[in-house]
């Protein structure tokens, strides 16, 4: 259990680490930063490289969003449900404190500017309404984790799933940052509202609520309506997913 915990509190907190890093420190320069498709790939990038790394061990959630939407789909346990969440937020706070220490040390650095916070409103990136944050957060998270129910499906090609989730995020992002900043991840949302204090935490709620009611959703709609048991294989056919042994 220990190990469990500690790789999503790892892959949590390099998924903030790299994502929020990127938006806080990297896209701030008008010529050479990353602007907003490079905050994309940045969250996309540490969600693959933590998956690879750290999913053998827990099963690479790093999102309660995600860990509800696999609870839903009947793949993963309710008694963990809990200590996953804890683990996810503690990484996701741990990751936004030691950026806070960075960008701290920076001369135009300022916390009330965003540090990459979710929100909506006064407090979106492009001024979009709450309803739209709700629509947008909900859906995101919806497709994520029906993304991530299927690329770990036992039918998917074997060693691809990372990939796959590692590039629904990157578009997820690439939709929604101007709306939301883009969440559909309470733990990452949870991190950097906890240095902005007021409004970051006043709206946190939302961020929160939708994801996991998105990721809920798509865990029954895979597992009730997509998801098939897996046919008894006859003499001489393929067990699904298999690959030749290595010599």
């Amino acid at each position: 259990m220990f190990r469990k915990l500690l790789a999503e509190f790892f892959g949590t907190f390099w998924i903030v680490l790299g994502g929020c890093g990127s938006a806080v420190l990297a896209s701030r320069f008008p010529e050479t930063g990353v602007g907003l498709a490079g905050v994309a790939f940045a969250f996309g990038l540490a969600m693959l490289t933590g998956w690879y790394a750290l999913g053998p061990i827990s099963g690479g959630h790093f999102n309660p969003a995600v860990t509800f939407g696999l609870w839903t789909a009947r793949r993963f346990p309710g008694t963990l449900v809990i200590p996953y969440f804890i683990a996810q937020v503690i990484g996701g706070i741990v990751a936004a404190a030691i950026l806070f220490a960075i960008a701290n040390g920076g001369p135009a650095f300022d916390v009330a500017g965003g540090f990459a916070a979710n929100g909506f409103g006064d407090h979106s990136p492009g001024g979009y309404s709450f309803a739209a944050a709700i629509v947008s957060e909900l859906v995101m998270t919806f497709m994520f984790v029906l993304v991530v129910c299927g690329s770990t499906n036992i039918r998917a090609p074997v060693n691809f799933a990372g990939l796959a989730i590692g590039l629904a995020l990157t578009l997820v992002h690439l939709i929604s940052i101007p709306v939301t900043n883009t969440s559909v991840n309470p733990a990452r949302s949870t991190g950097p509202a906890v240095f902005v204090g007021g409004w970051a935490v006043a709206q946190l709620w939302l961020f929160w609520i939708a994801p996991l009611v998105g990721g809920g959703i798509a865990g029954l709609v895979y597992h009730y309506l997509l998801e098939r048991e897996v046919e008894p294989t006859m003499v001489g056919q393929q067990e699904p997913g298999w690959r030749p042994a290595h010599p």
